[in-house]
């Protein structure tokens, strides 16, 4: 199972939130929109920065990505 590395981004700064061992790339992303969810409760006022939240793989690429501040789901564009 690889290895993910999650780090919060503010402008050009990244500041580690840690890794953890996960049985694929969902399973990280799910962990990453937790971990943004937690941080704009606790740090509210990064949401107005537009900050997010980077997940990487082993090899250091980003695999996935999501803000702290997300479109809630009611607004999102129903197909």
């Amino acid at each position: 199972m690889p290895y993910y590395s999650f780090d919060l981004v503010i402008d050009e700064e990244y500041r580690n939130q840690g890794g953890l061992i996960l049985e694929n790339i969902e399973v990280a992303s799910d962990r990453a929109d937790q971990l943004a969810t937690e941080l704009s409760i606790v740090h509210s006022d990064l949401k107005a920065k537009g900050c997010t939240v980077w997940v990487t793989s082993p090899e250091n690429a980003e695999v996935y990505r999501t803000p702290l501040d997300p479109v809630p789901s009611w607004m999102r564009r129903q197909h």
